[in-house]
């Protein structure tokens, strides 16, 4: 399963995947479910998490620039606020996709 085309229109990301289907995912919830663990923090090798205080978002936080393929698994957002440090994998965004809304 790979994203074909994958396009910000107004505000959700359309992805066409190579099986014929298609996902929109708003860019607001894109953003919140971010992965990475400055925005979802990171467990210690007992499992515990540490996460420190939920980053201040703004409109800003919520604009596509423009998403960078990493490799052939996925995906890194980068958002007109200056964040991209989130790999989406492909099995990822289509969970985000099939998501009731």
């Amino acid at each position: 399963m790979k994203p074909i085309s994958l396009e910000a229109i107004g505000q959700e990301l359309a992805i066409k995947w190579d099986d014929g289907s298609e996902s929109y995912i708003p860019l607001e919830a894109l953003r919140r479910a971010c992965p990475c663990a400055g925005c979802q923090g990171e467990r210690d090798v007992l499992g515990h998490l540490h996460k420190g205080p939920a980053p201040a978002l703004t409109p800003a936080s919520f604009q596509l620039s423009r998403a960078v393929p990493v490799g052939g698994y996925g995906v890194q957002p980068h958002w007109a606020d200056g964040h991209n440090t989130g790999l989406f994998t492909f099995e990822y965004l289509r969970s985000l996709g099939n998501a009731p809304a």
